[in-house]
């Protein structure tokens, strides 16, 4: 915990209704933030969000109450499990500013390479200036396009692709490459 009272965790699935409460607060408050529809999440049954959580989950909270999230899909091929994508971030609108989002990212990044990626990616919409610029900041690079990568009440936005290389403990049988 720091001095405001926040701290973040890796969830686990009994700590499923505050995943569901956080995840569906970002999708209601900040639609054109996700690829995701606040419609579907909501129809999932418990069970559904259980099984989301077989992914790192990390939320913050503030006073027992989840007020940001962010979590991690590692790519399951062999010859590319050395990667994964950040998903999901999001904190509240009266926490950002606070260096909650940095936080979160740190935790991702710190779990991440504690279990051998050496690769973080991530989408973000090309009509969120504020978020790609976050993400530069925290050491990300813009790698690249994927023009209407998200369609949006009949309108096509772009998507632009993001990596970060990590440093730190190499999976067996990996040596590290520069990155381009």
């Amino acid at each position: 915990m720091d001095g405001s009272g926040t701290t973040i965790r890796h969830i686990q699935a009994d700590e499923v209704e505050a995943f569901r409460r956080i995840r569906l607060e970002a999708l209601r408050t900040e639609p054109s933030l996700f690829a995701s529809r606040y419609e579907d999440w909501a129809a999932l049954s418990l069970e559904e969000w259980r099984n989301r959580l077989t992914e790192p989950v990390f939320i913050a909270f503030q006073d027992g109450e989840p007020v940001g999230i962010t979590g991690l899909l590692r790519q399951r091929s062999s010859k590319m499990a050395h990667r994964a994508t950040i998903i999901m971030v999001y904190v509240r609108r009266s926490l950002r500013g606070t260096g909650l989002a940095g936080k979160l990212l740190s935790a991702v990044a710190d779990h991440a390479r504690d279990i051998g990626i050496l690769q973080l990616e991530l989408f973000v919409s090309a009509e969120n200036p504020a978020a790609i610029r976050f993400y530069q900041r925290q050491g990300f690079t813009e790698i690249g396009r994927i023009p209407g990568g998200v369609l949006e009440e009949g309108r096509e936005i772009d998507d632009v692709m993001m990596a970060r290389r990590l440093v730190g403990k190499l999976p067996p049988n990996i040596s590290p490459y520069p990155f381009v």
